[in-house]
């Protein structure tokens, strides 16, 4: 019996030696808060993408209220963004006293519809932020001219895209500013982090401020973090297959032995308490080691991503002709491949029976706005306003291409995809 399950999101880059870093950080409370890996983690992240500034805080979220307040914008002004994401995309929009404007997204590589972007600019647009979804570089030139042409700010939520290019350029130094997330279903992960990013001068000094001027989270949230990939990797993972795995996770969610990725109240728009914070050292200790990795987990994802290719071409799933090597050549892109999407019209069905059989592929997404119970209305979208986004949330089902998927598992993946 197969008990631990394939799975997309449940700590999936961590590694044995994450695992044991995480646990002896836990009897070191000393180094949780402040320490030198912030600023090396800092000093990391611009060297890698060629920039000048780079500000660290506790998630993506974080790090996109820190850029939009910097750019202190009006109250009601309008940031455009994509629909097909999170709501951890837009809820920093809202909290920021700001209103989210949904575009319409392509159905051949997720990302933002530059057609619908340029009907929806109306005189109280000032910012357009690109999303580089699953890891596949936007049209940077076409959403450039744009941007120029009606004078807003360009943003870059890099959250699924460490490690893309675009014609050789790396993704998030297009843009005035970029963010990156290090969450656990990320390129690299820390369970939450992120990275706010700029060349520009008044910018990356309205950053540092907004950075001095936060606190670090507090010790009992640090902790829920330190313990998630111990406890899921050395408890939950292994006893999955036979509900205790689910029942523990539950239960530790419950008691906040753990951190859940979404909080109930992001669900309705609502901040949690915990955003915006500082990046704690020991996130950025998590974080480094995970950056080391970066070349290594790209390779991996590229390799199941081409096996991916080759195994379903000729199956009843559509796969987008963006995704194959060949296309991305021409198109100048290399694709970071956080997740490998397809389409089938049963998508959701195929997604259950897939979990019943231990393998956890990927729902993202299943509703505009993500997580599913995101109450729509709250993120101000407004249903049928982005028909494509909307018709891709009921096709689309996404596999796993992290470090930890074999290439034995994803035969197997493909295997129980070819029944349909």
């Amino acid at each position: 019996m197969r008990l631990k399950p394939i799975t997309i999101s449940l700590s999936p880059n961590t590694q044995k030696d994450d695992i044991w870093m995480a646990l002896r950080l836990i009897f070191q409370p000393w180094r949780w808060k402040k320490g030198k890996a912030i600023k090396e983690l800092e000093d990391q992240f611009k060297k890698y993408l060629g920039i000048k500034y780079a500000f660290s805080f506790n998630s993506g979220r974080s790090s996109l209220m820190a850029i939009l307040r910097a750019l202190d914008l009006k109250p009601e002004s309008e940031v455009l963004l994509q629909a097909f994401t999170c709501n951890a995309a837009s809820n920093p929009i809202l909290w920021s006293k700001l209103k989210p404007v949904y575009i319409d997204c392509n159905e051949d590589n997720f990302n933002i519809n530059t057609e619908d972007l340029k009907k929806k600019i109306t005189p109280q647009s000032r910012v357009v932020m690109v999303q580089h979804t699953f890891g596949l570089p936007a049209e940077m030139v076409k959403i450039l001219e744009i941007a120029k042409q009606n004078n807003l700010i360009l943003i870059e939520d890099c959250a699924h895209s460490l490690g893309a290019d675009y014609y050789n350029q790396k993704v998030g130094t297009f843009g005035k500013a970029a963010f990156f997330s290090f969450s656990r279903d990320k390129i690299i992960s820390s369970v939450y982090g992120g990275m706010a990013v700029t060349n520009d001068l008044e910018l990356g000094e309205k950053l540092r401020q907004a950075q001095d001027k936060l606190a670090y989270p507090s010790y009992c949230w640090i902790l829920q973090q330190l313990l998630h990939p111990v406890l899921m990797n050395l408890l939950i993972l292994p006893t999955y297959k036979i509900l205790i795995g689910k029942i523990i996770l539950v239960l530790f969610q419950w008691f906040h032995l753990l951190s859940k990725a979404v909080h109930w109240k992001e669900k309705q728009g609502k901040r949690p308490c915990y955003f915006p914070k500082r990046m704690p050292n020991i996130l950025a200790l998590l974080a480094q080691k995970q950056f080391k990795k970066l070349d290594k987990f790209y390779e991996h994802r590229r390799k199941l991503a081409a096996f991916y290719c080759k195994e379903l071409k000729n199956s009843s799933f559509e796969v987008p002709k963006t995704l194959s090597q060949e296309t991305l050549n021409f198109l100048g892109k290399k694709h970071a491949f956080l997740r490998f999407t397809i389409k089938h019209p049963a998508a959701h069905k195929i997604i259950k029976e897939a979990w019943r059989k231990n393998i956890l592929i990927g729902d993202w997404y299943t509703t505009p706005i993500a997580p599913k119970d995101t109450k729509l209305e709250k993120v101000k979208y407004e249903s049928g306003s982005c028909p494509k986004a909307e018709k891709l949330a009921k096709i689309t089902l996404n596999l796993p291409t992290h470090i930890n998927i074999s290439q034995k598992q994803a035969q197997r993946i493909t295997g129980f995809l070819k029944k349909f």
